[in-house]
């Protein structure tokens, strides 16, 4: 990149800096190429606030693409590391990971999956299609850049954050939580452009994640009987994925009855208040046997017992969506496996993303997938904490945060 930043693909104005304002740009050094002052959310330590404060983006390289961020959720796995709960997190790094937005420019010499003006979903599953695992339709744990992305790097092995000439990690190979992010390219699905970016955003991960977890994963049997246990974003996906599957009964439990109350919205046959009789009360509504499919969507490992126990015996499948804590493990009697039941777990759904979030965009388009009810909250950057406090005290269904 030389000279004066160019004009953005969708819009005037110059990247990180105000649309009549030039960039400030930063000469090159030996620690990073050409960069531009950005403003982002940066997890300094953990258990501490986010800070929002400006930091410095470099250039795309080869394989990578920048992207203008025009919405990002705020989503439960964020706050998980935030907290220091997640054993794999570090800081400080700039957070956020549901990001959805518009491409500005791809580096030079990369495979073009990409290019400047797509509408983007940003992926922390990525999906290069030619590693073992792209190739298997069993899977979508593609291995390309797992390694490097685990520890907070771009492929290459190092980043383009930077403040003050210091590197500055990357998170999920993302880093939504900023105006602008540089994201491999085979970590962005291209989606249609008549689709709200903010109404995208929750597609990169947890909406995806429910919707996937009953299509992709469980393979949900029409006319089967399912139970999705907790109702927020993810759960409230699998109930719509149940749905779409053609599920014959959907029943959600949770603590909220306003949450029931989406459930309903969403697709939900039956709900119930969560209390300590809800496999007893879910077998006697199945004939003594349990539901056909469970999904668990908490992250809480008695509930994760809860969606074992409850699936049916001889051919039941739970499938566990949630994230449970550091340490904590599931604790299931053996004699529920062995009389048939399975438990499986769910990575993002099974969704693979380039080639499939698309597809489940455009049945939101289709009217089949009701996004704007998700969308309960929007906010700017600077509200990132209190999204995090709502997120706590379960306030909503999915905060967004919106870039000017």
């Amino acid at each position: 990149m030389t000279g004066a930043a160019t004009r953005g693909a969708c819009g005037p104005g110059v990247w990180g800096a105000p649309q009549s304002a030039a960039p400030d740009w930063r000469e090159p050094t030996t620690e990073y190429d050409r960069a531009v002052r950005i403003r982002a959310a940066v997890l300094e330590e953990f258990g501490r606030p986010l800070v929002v404060q400006e930091v410095e983006l470099a250039e795309p390289k080869a394989g990578e693409a920048l992207v203008r961020l025009v919405a990002c959720g705020v989503c439960h796995t964020d706050l998980y590391t935030a907290s220091g709960a997640d054993p794999t997190g570090y800081a400080p790094c700039v957070l956020g990971h549901e990001g959805a937005g518009v491409v500005e420019r791809v580096g030079d010499g990369g495979p073009g999956l990409v290019t400047a003006g797509n509408h983007v979903v940003t992926l922390f599953a990525p999906e290069c299609g030619e590693c073992v695992h792209c190739r298997s339709p069993r899977t979508n744990r593609c291995v390309a850049i797992r390694e490097q992305q685990g520890l907070g790097f771009l492929p290459d092995g190092t980043t383009r954050l930077h403040r003050h000439g210091e590197p500055l990690r990357h998170f999920m190979g993302t880093s939504t939580f900023a105006e602008y992010a540089v994201i491999p390219e085979i970590a962005l699905a291209k989606v249609s452009p008549e689709a709200p970016l903010a109404g995208c955003a929750p597609f990169a991960c947890g909406l995806s994640t429910g919707i996937g977890a009953a299509l992709y994963t469980a393979c949900v049997e029409p006319g089967s009987t399912c139970a999705v246990f907790g109702c927020g974003l993810v759960g409230l996906g699998c109930v719509i994925g149940c749905r779409l599957a053609g599920a014959g009964r959907i029943v959600a439990v949770d603590l909220s009855e306003q949450r029931l109350a989406e459930a309903r919205h969403h697709g939900a046959t039956d709900t119930r208040v969560a209390a300590d009789d809800t496999v007893d009360w879910i077998r006697a509504e199945t004939g003594g046997f349990g539901a056909d499919y469970t999904f668990e969507a908490t992250g809480s490992v008695g509930v994760m017992r809860q969606a074992a126990e409850a699936a049916r015996e001889a051919w039941g499948l739970a499938t566990m969506c949630g994230v449970a804590g550091k340490g904590e493990t599931l604790d299931v009697v053996p004699r529920l496996l062995i009389t048939g039941r399975r438990v499986a777990g769910t990575s993002f759904g099974g969704v693979k993303g380039r080639s499939q979030v698309p597809g489940l965009v455009d049945r939101w388009l289709a009217g089949e997938i009701d996004v704007d009810a998700l969308v309960t909250s929007r906010v700017a950057l600077d509200e990132v904490n209190d999204a995090f406090a709502a997120m706590e005290r379960q306030e909503g269904i999915r905060t967004v945060i919106e870039f000017a």
